[in-house]
């Protein structure tokens, strides 16, 4: 059934991880230029969204966080195989700590080539905020498959 409360978790952390798209992740203050990190890479700032430079590429943000937004909306979706749900939910919190220290990773090592000074935005709270809902919503797959199970022992 779609309407339990692991999937108001899990749709909270689909919500909190497309936000990543849509924010920047971390800014970087040089001396004469600032720049910008976003699930795309690193920009310097510019005016206009149209003329930013890309100076460096984020990869591995652009490939995990889709990933982790279409495992969230998968485990959602297959409600009726609560141990699958439970194994989508592992993966997916490994793949929300791999956006936290891709994003960290990123940060450290970008402010040391640009000769910046990192400062990491709000939105770099929002995976870990997924991981927690995310553990959340598999307690409560794990609840409803002990109750099932205790079920079927009564019949």
């Amino acid at each position: 059934m779609i309407q339990r409360k692991q999937t108001i978790y899990l749709l909270l952390a689909v919500l909190l991880t497309t936000a990543l798209l849509f924010v920047p992740l971390a800014d970087f203050i040089n001396k004469e230029v600032g720049y910008v990190l976003n699930y795309k890479g690193i920009f310097q700032k510019a005016s206009d969204v149209e003329s930013q430079l890309l100076i460096f590429p984020a990869y591995p943000l652009l490939i995990l966080i889709p990933l982790s937004i279409i495992c969230s909306v998968i485990t959602i979706f297959i409600y009726k195989k609560r141990i699958l749900q439970i194994r989508l939910c592992a993966v997916n919190i490994a793949l929300m700590f791999g956006i936290t220290g891709s994003i960290y990773y990123l940060g450290y090592v970008s402010a040391k080539n640009l000769e910046a000074e990192v400062s990491y935005n709000l939105a770099m709270v929002f995976p870990l905020i997924g991981i927690i809902l995310t553990i959340l919503a598999m307690i409560s797959i794990g609840k409803d498959e002990a109750l099932v199970r205790s079920l079927n022992r009564i019949r």
